[in-house]
């Protein structure tokens, strides 16, 4: 049974345990052996985002010590991947060994669904749902990791579950990590016209890769449409596993 590494972002272990429970079921049902180092903390994207260099060295730093004897490290969140990918280098660019090893890390460092479909060549994991979903893509998922087919091929193959279309499909939901708190304002216009394509799509569920965009639009839903549900996609592929079992 080959092992997988699991990152748990922030967010997850904070706010949305049940993300991080579904992708373990998830990867250990596909026959994989996911590991979880209690070691790991924050991977630093709030502190660089907000122009804390020092503190967001010190994240990335401990994350590559806890994280670069993995042969593979996966995570269910597109924006910290995108951290670890691209931020690390350049904020580790100045320090060559850290810079090294930084590199070798992040070449090993996957979000999940792009693991699960580009990695494993899985699309298909034996899931059924009778629903129709509509997806919202992370600005980072797709914008920084260039992620866009891998979450649709995973939604499509689940048995009885229709993919609807979404005007407006790929624009931001308006969260932005610092970005809704300094501009509340346009924050709330930007999720309130991405609930407005939603429910106009028809689709039952949203399926979303970030667990950003997950609380972000799902305050919203709660606020303003409490019967329409946001879910992350390891979520709702976890639900549906659960569907084919029974």
């Amino acid at each position: 049974m080959s092992r997988v590494s699991v990152f748990i972002p922030c967010l997850v272990d904070l706010f949305l345990p049940e993300v991080g429970e579904a992708a373990f079921l998830l990867l250990r049902h596909i026959g994989l052996q996911p590991l979880y180092h209690k070691e790991q903390t924050c991977c630093g994207q709030p502190a660089i985002n907000s122009g804390y260099v020092k503190q967001a060295k010190k994240a990335a730093k401990h994350f590559i010590e806890v994280f670069e004897n993995d042969d593979t490290i996966v995570s269910p969140s597109g924006s910290c991947v995108h951290t670890v990918r691209h931020r690390y280098p350049e904020l580790l660019q100045d320090e060559p060994s850290w810079l090294s090893r930084a590199e070798q890390l992040a070449s090993r460092t996957y979000e999940l669904s792009q693991y699960l479909v580009d990695i494993l060549g899985m699309e298909n994991v034996g899931a059924v749902s009778e629903s129709r979903v509509a997806y919202h893509p992370s600005c980072q998922l797709l914008r920084g990791l260039g992620i866009s087919d891998q979450p649709r091929k995973l939604i499509r193959a689940v048995k009885g579950t229709e993919l609807v279309p979404m005007e407006r499909e790929t624009a931001c939901c308006g969260f932005g990590g610092e970005f809704a708190n300094d501009y509340p304002e346009i924050s709330e216009a930007m999720v309130k016209q991405k609930v407005k394509h939603y429910i106009a799509s028809g689709a039952d569920i949203l399926v979303t890769c970030d667990p950003g965009c997950l609380l972000n639009i799902g305050g919203y839903l709660s606020r303003h449409h409490p019967e329409k549900k946001i879910v992350h996609l390891a979520t709702f592929l976890a639900n549906a596993l659960r569907n084919g079992e029974a």
